[in-house]
Formats: C-alpha cells, structure tokens, sequence
C-alpha cells in the first residue's frame, strides 16, 4: 500500500512545530479553496487546516456549507417547556425549512455526500433526532425509492419535492423486524381492474414504526407489501399509497399513535390497511420485476429474497445517513465537553487554589481518546461515503458491506463517546439545554434504525468468514527494531490481529458439529464478529492515515499524527497477548504501551481546543450552550 511509505518518520513527541513565515497549508489552496475559507471564517490556519480536511477538502462548501448556514439560525435554538406533540410538530416544520434550502431535492437524494451530511448537521441542534429521522425517512426511504425505481423520473413529484405531502416508508412489521424479507401484508392483483388490495391479513403484520399519523401535515407512503397475482407469492415490492389528506386519514388506512420513545420526536405508529384499493401505477417496478397487462410478472432476480433486497436498497444510503447522524453528535458533543473542561474550575491541590477540571489526566485523557475516536470516524465515514458514490455494479456488494460494517462501529463508538462527554460534565450535562442530554438516547436509534448493528455484523461476517482477503503485513525489519510511536507499525500489528481472528473464526467453525449449521456457527460467530471489529477499526486507521498524509501545514500534520497514533494505540490495547503469542511484538512492547499512550496523551492534551474548533460548530449553535461558555453557568438565566 502506498499510504504504509507516505511518513518518512514517526511522529515526533517533542514540541509541536512552529510556522515559519507564509504557511504550506494556505499555499497549497485553490483561489476558490481560499475564499471559501474566509467567507466561513476560519482564521486560525492550523483549525483551518484540520477543518479541511475534516470537511471533504475543497468540496466543503457545496456539501456541508447550506446544512451549516441553516443550523446557524436562530430557529434552531433551544425550546424549553415544549410538550411532545409540539416538538414532533416542530420536526415537521423543520423539514419544511431544510427543504426550502434545497434547489432541487432530487439532486439531493442523488449525492450521497450531501444527504449524509445534512444528518451530519441537523442531528445536533435540539431535537434534531426528530428532523433528522423525518428528513432521512422523506429524502432517502420515500424519494429515493420513487427515483430509484423505473418511472420515477417521470412520475409528478412536485407534492413530494415541495412538501405539500410529507413521504413515509413502511417496511417493519410488529412481528417482522430483522426479518424483514418474511412480512406479511400482501398486494393481490386485481384482475378486473389491473389495480391492487393492499391488506393488513394480522395484528402482527402491521407495519411498526413508520411515521403516518396527521403530525406534519397530509403523508403519502411507499409500503413494503409482498405481490400475489392469483394467488401465488411473487416476492416483496413497493407500493405508492397515499395514506392521509388535510382532512385526515384515507378510508381502510388505520394509524395507532405508539408511546413516546426517547432521543427522537417523532410520530411513530402502527399503521394497517384494510382492502385499501390502489391503481395500476402504485407498483415501483425496476428490473427486479415488471408486470405486464396481462398479469405476467417478469424478473431479472432469480428468487423472492433478491427481489426484495432491490426494493429496499435506499436502506444502503440510510446506513450512510445514520453513520453521518452519529458522527455529527459525536463531535457536537466532544466540542461542548471540551469547552466545558477548559471553563470549569475545582478545588486543587494547595489551600484556596481553584484549577481547571481538564488540569487532571483523568479527565482530559478520556476525552482525548474520545476525541482520537471521533476524527477516525470521521474520515472513515468520508471514504466509505466516496467508495459508495463511486461504486460500480461488480464491486456493489463488497462496498454494500463496508457500508454496513462501518455504519456498526460508528454508531457504537458514538453511543459511547456521548455518554462519556455527558458524564464528563457531571449534573449539568443532564439538563437539555446544555445540549447533551439527548444525544446518547438518538445515537441509540441510529444503531438500530436501517439494519440492527448486530445483525447487519453478524452477515458480514459470514461473508467475510472465507471470502475476504486479510492484507496482513510482513516486514523485513524485526520486532525487537519498531518502535510503538511509528503509527504505520501499529497499522500492521492491527492487520495481523486482524488475521488471527479470521483464522480462529475457520477453524472454530471447521471443528463445530457436523450436521448442525447453528451449532457450527454459533461455535465460529464469536471470533467472526471479532474480525468484523476489528477490519473496522483498520478501515478507520486507513483512513485517519491517508488524511494526515495530506495534511501539509507542520503543526496540522504533528497534530493529526499523534492523535492518529493515540487511536491506534488504544485500538491494540487488548490484543497484545495474541500479538506476542504470535511474534510481531515484544515483551519490551507490551511493557512499554501504557506509558506510551500516557506521554502522547500529555503532548496533546495542550491542544484540545484547536482538535474540537477543527469541528467548524457554528458560534451561533455554541453560544447557545451555557456549559460551553461559563465556567459556571446557570441554566435559567
């Protein structure tokens, strides 16, 4: 790999560098790279830097810019004493003015790069777990499948595109959840009419979660039911159903509210359909499945699974949206931690002195892994992003599973990160206008919401159990002769443990009981999902590699080096037995690692400000969080 020869040096541990006069970084940008920069404001070159390539480098205005500017308005601010309903309507309303930023949203919907980031950016404003499941649920499930399927371009979608009608997407069912592709409400063929009966036939099938009361205005629906043309099963397709007007819901279309449920307000329900009649047109056809006058239906898929898998393929683009919807309140959160940690004061260790709560290691070093978590998540989210925008239909299915595997690990890693910052900032991160009392509770909706993590993990190590190719490295230079502060080392020692489950995985399942496939599984699933870990954590190091090999002003690329070398540090931390059971390590290296991560934690530790102002928060979003600007703030005034 060309990245492995980009550093010619490991990172140095000393001081970071100083500019000289002029700086690489500014010199190395395009006019139009250059006035994008000062028309957002980035002063500081060495934040300047970091956000750029943070931020998808010179593409940053055209992808993030709009989503930015719009959070930035006073409308967005915190809402205290809203009930609900009320913060579901607010959603709604939210939407509208999104949309109202977009030219034309079915470009949207094309881009990957700008759906994902609109998560990105409204998932940390308040309640921006609502507007963001509202936004992902419209632009991605409902439009992106019309678009996706033949017609699409053809169909009139202006009540769509200007939000006269809000779009849903029904697929789950009450009993039918991972299981998606065993649902069971049917589309039967109408002979007489060439139409269709969409039928709820159960209590079980009704569809579980979709957002289709009258919250928001008059909805339409793409729903998920399985075609029977005289009886005979044909598979899982779409269906175009509108389910409510401005007088209400449509005749057969029974909505039932479901609790409230935390960390996104949103209207979920259980819907059902009764004999709902519906034309000709409602069916999305595409090459999986064209019905022809007569009745016939004609196929390119060779079975029911493969079909409905294409129906639902937006829920690829989804993953991509709820990675980028927990990485955005990932690094909103450790912004508003690290302010907190630079602005509250506590007792010291001399009589009457009062020091900074960052001062203690304890408390800066846990949020420097945090933060070395989040810059790996992020740059992984942008090249997993890129390989999906550019993806080819012979390398599809191997891009759809790093798009799964990818979405798994972020949205863990973000779960765990906001729960950290809301911890780090004691009692008063408890209380929503501080801005992170509700990020955990959404980030658990994006770790379930469009493939459960575990399950989307447990295909992908199937697959990756003998069809996937470990890169593990060999080097001529011995063990005893690298050094732990060489972050290309470590990249290796992570392909190697990489290796090492795959191989546990073989042989688990090679000696698990013949004739018994879930004994045999269950025997093997346990260091496949360890390989599946762990190939996310080397795809992220891959990725924060490359970026810090672009990074050109000197300050900018130390900076990124040892944050990159904390990240990896930490990711090996429990592997080390197998590493030196196996010889690509030392007993010397093992002793060695905890002071390690202990000195690149110091040397960074200065610098926390400038790694969480790269994340480019708009000041108006900041200002509007008390923690995030006095040391000791009320939360009333």
């Amino acid at each position: 790999m060309t990245l492995l020869t980009s550093h010619a040096k490991p990172p140095n541990l000393a001081g970071l560098p100083e500019y000289a006069s002029g700086h690489p970084f500014q010199d190395s940008l395009s006019e139009t790279e250059s006035l994008t920069l000062a028309r957002m404001g980035t002063v500081d070159v060495t934040t300047g830097e970091l956000t750029h390539l943070l931020f998808d480098r010179g593409d940053r205005r055209r992808i993030h810019g709009p989503w930015r500017d719009l959070i930035s308005s006073e409308t967005f601010r915190h809402r205290p004493g809203l009930s609900p309903d009320e913060r579901m309507a607010l959603s709604y309303d939210w939407l509208r003015l999104v949309n109202d930023t977009v030219d034309r949203p079915e470009d949207l919907v094309q881009d990957p790069s700008r759906l994902a980031s609109l998560h990105e950016w409204t998932a940390i404003v308040d309640g921006g777990g609502g507007l963001c499941t509202v936004a992902s649920i419209h632009y991605n499930l409902f439009l992106g499948s019309l678009l996706d399927h033949e017609g699409g371009g053809r169909r009139d979608l202006s009540d769509f595109t200007s939000m006269r009608r809000t779009g849903t997407f029904l697929c789950t069912e009450l009993e039918h959840g991972n299981d998606a592709a065993a649902l069971q409400t049917t589309a039967e063929l109408d002979p007489r009419t060439g139409g269709f009966i969409l039928h709820t036939p159960h209590i079980g099938a009704q569809k579980f979660m979709p957002n289709t009361s009258t919250t928001g205005g008059p909805k339409t629906a793409v729903v998920a039911a399985r075609l029977m043309i005289d009886g005979k099963d044909q598979g899982v397709f779409l269906f175009l159903t509108p389910l409510s007007d401005e007088a209400g819901l449509l005749p057969g279309v029974t909505v039932r509210r479901l609790p409230l449920r935390t960390g996104a307000p949103v209207d979920h329900c259980l819907t059902a359909f009764d004999h709902v009649v519906l034309p000709r047109e409602a069916l999305l056809e595409a090459d999986h499945g064209h019905l022809s006058i007569d009745g016939t239906l004609t196929s390119s898929r060779g079975n029911r699974r493969k079909r409905f898998l294409q129906s639902i393929n937006r829920v690829t683009a989804g993953k991509l949206c709820m990675s980028g919807a927990a990485v955005g309140a990932s690094r909103a959160a450790l912004a508003i931690a690290v302010r907190h940690a630079h602005l509250r004061h506590i007792s010291g260790p001399k009589n009457g002195e009062r020091i900074l709560v960052n001062a203690h290691r304890s408390h800066h070093g846990r949020l420097l892994d945090s933060l070395s978590t989040a810059y790996a998540m992020t740059f992984l989210h942008r090249s997993v992003v890129s390989r999906w925008a550019r993806h080819t239909p012979e390398d599809r299915t191997d891009v759809e599973r790093l798009v799964a595997i990818a979405k798994g690990w972020i949205t863990w890693q973000a779960r765990s990160i906001t729960v950290e910052c809301r911890e780090r900032c004691g009692a008063q991160g408890l209380f929503p206008v501080n801005g992170l009392a509700d990020y955990p509770q959404y980030v658990e909706g994006t770790i379930t919401a469009e493939g459960d993590n575990l399950v989307i993990w447990v295909k992908a190590a199937a697959e990756m159990l003998f069809g996937h190719r470990t890169d593990e490295e060999m080097h001529e230079t011995p063990p005893d002769q690298r050094v732990l502060t060489d972050p290309h080392f470590l990249r290796g020692l992570l392909s190697h443990v990489e290796a090492i489950w795959q191989t546990r995985a073989r042989k688990s399942l090679r000696q698990g009981p013949a004739g018994d496939p879930i004994a045999r599984w269950n025997a093997a699933s346990s260091s496949a999902l360890e390989m599946v870990s762990v190939h996310a954590r080397l795809q992220a190091a891959d990725a924060f590699l490359e970026a810090a090999a672009n990074a050109v002003g000197p300050q900018a690329r130390a900076l990124l080096d040892r944050l990159c070398l904390l990240f990896l540090l930490k990711q090996l931390g429990p592997h080390t037995g197998d590493l030196l059971a196996d010889g690509h390590i030392t007993v010397e290296h093992v002793r060695a690692l905890p002071h390690t991560v202990d000195k690149v934690v110091e040397s960074l530790a200065p610098h926390m400000m400038t790694l969480v102002d790269a994340f480019d928060l708009p000041a108006e979003f900041l200002d509007a969080v008390p923690i995030a600007n006095r040391g000791c703030p009320s939360l009333v005034d």
